[in-house]
Order: C-alpha cells, then sequence, then structure tokens
C-alpha cells in the first residue's frame, strides 16, 4: 500500500492544495488504483518555505504546483504500483 499524505495547512492551501487533491483523486480514480494507495490529508509538513504544496509518498517529502500533479503521478506514483 502506498502511503500518500498531502499538506493542506494555510500555506499549501494558498499554493493549490485542494487542486492538487482533486487532480490526485482523479487521477486514482482513473487508474484503479484505490486498492493500492491511501490518500491523507495532513496538516502543515513544515515545507511552507518551499515552491509548491508538500506532498509526502511513503514518508518522502516532495513539493509541487497544481499543474505538474499528473506528470508527478505518472512518473512517481504509477511506477510504484506495478
Amino acid at each position: 500500500m502506498i502511503e500518500l499524505n498531502i499538506c493542506i495547512g494555510s500555506s499549501c492551501h494558498l499554493k493549490g492544495a485542494y487542486n492538487v487533491v482533486e487532480n490526485i483523486q482523479q487521477k486514482i480514480k482513473e487508474n484503479n488504483l484505490e486498492k493500492k494507495i491511501n490518500f491523507k490529508a495532513s496538516f502543515c509538513m513544515q515545507q511552507c518555505s518551499n515552491q509548491g504544496v508538500c506532498i509526502t509518498v511513503n514518508g518522502q517529502k516532495h513539493n509541487m504546483i497544481p499543474n505538474d500533479t499528473g506528470a508527478f503521478f505518472d512518473d512517481v506514483i504509477i511506477p510504484m504500483t506495478k
């Protein structure tokens, strides 16, 4: 099971966390990965000074802007599901 957490704290919210959540939920559904990914929201991940929204994948932190969500999912998450 892939543990995928997204920050929804104040700073990440302002940087587009809502859009990232929607994009990831859509990608999970499109790829039928509901049983392979545990997707949760978390409050501040202490990455406020970095550009973009903070996401952790199995504990490893990543930052992204909403427009990069699809590419991130395809490049990082999809290979982990195989």
